[in-house]
């Protein structure tokens, strides 16, 4: 059984389930990319079905849009939906600051456009700003004149872990028609409001850490500790032990016989009918082909 696709919210984009994230490639997971790694990586997916890119202005400055602009230009441009974000400025490591005026987007989006070697975004995203922020009147408006223009093909909102309801409930009326979110076996806030909401705006859900940047992989065991230059140094500690603690339990508990974790971890999320698709980072061409073989977990 192939890959599986879902109409992306009230946008005509129909989107694989599994794409892939690559917040990796901007070299903050513990790991610089070289454009061969990418390539590999990218042509997997294509391979697998695969059609969903997520990226970021600041995964590194425009460095992950470069890598995959660097292999667009060398693929078929329209076989991809590519999302980018925009409202960050990239500094150093883990390091940024917020850019959301019109200028500084505006400014944003060319230098994406150029990094990603195209000429149109199928999804411009509002990166994880403040309602402040995005109660910006001018910002819209700007943007609304760049999907005029063709710039953008279709706008989102990517909420931040408060999963503001003030944007979600404003979402249709600024031009988005996605949201994207953190949502996964460990971190289930969206089903209370925010799910509902989306099936009354008609939102597209792309749930970002579906696996919990790894940990429902069921690879680390207690006692886990990552590197200082992984962005996943922030968990170290005691609570990071006490979340692997219930990844054991769950793995045990509700993950069936020799299923693979990570897979039944990704089919989990995709079951919420809200969910349309899932964004898993990969390091590697393997982990791609294991994110993309958890469609065979869905029974429609």
């Amino acid at each position: 059984m192939g890959m599986q696709y879902r109409r992306l919210g009230s946008t005509a984009l129909n989107i694989s389930v599994v794409g892939v994230g690559t917040w990796q490639f901007g070299g903050e997971w513990g790991k610089d990319y070289t454009q061969p790694e990418v390539d590999e990586i990218l042509h997997t997916a294509k391979e697998e079905g695969i059609n969903f890119i997520d990226t970021a202005e600041c995964y590194g400055d425009h460095l992950s849009e470069a890598f995959i602009g660097d292999y667009l230009k060398r693929d078929r441009r329209e076989d991809w939906i590519v999302a980018t974000k925009f409202g960050h400025q990239f500094h150093s490591h883990l390091n940024r600051t917020d850019a959301y005026d019109a200028d500084a987007v505006l400014q944003q989006l060319d230098a994406s456009l150029l990094a990603l070697k195209t000429d149109y975004i199928d999804l411009y995203q509002f990166h994880s700003g403040s309602d402040t922020a995005f109660d910006q009147q001018d910002l819209w408006t700007m943007l609304d004149k760049q999907v005029q223009a063709g710039k953008i093909r279709h706008i989102g909102l990517s909420l931040n872990k408060s999963n503001s309801m003030h944007q979600v409930n404003h979402a249709v009326e600024v031009g988005a028609s996605t949201l994207q979110l953190v949502y996964n076996r460990l971190e289930r806030g969206p089903e209370r409001e925010v799910f509902p909401a989306c099936e009354k705006y008609d939102l597209g859900v792309l749930a970002r850490v579906p696996l919990a940047s790894g940990l429902l992989s069921g690879k680390y065991q207690a006692g886990t500790r990552f590197a200082s230059n992984d962005v996943r140094a922030r968990q170290n500690g005691e609570g990071l032990d006490a979340t692997l603690a219930e990844v054991a339990r769950i793995q045990q508990e509700e993950v069936p016989a020799g299923a693979n974790m990570a897979q039944w971890a990704l089919a989990w999320c995709l079951r919420h009918p809200n969910v349309t698709s899932v964004i898993p980072g990969c390091k590697d061409p393997a982990q791609v082909r294991s994110n993309a073989a958890a469609v065979r977990l869905l029974t429609e």
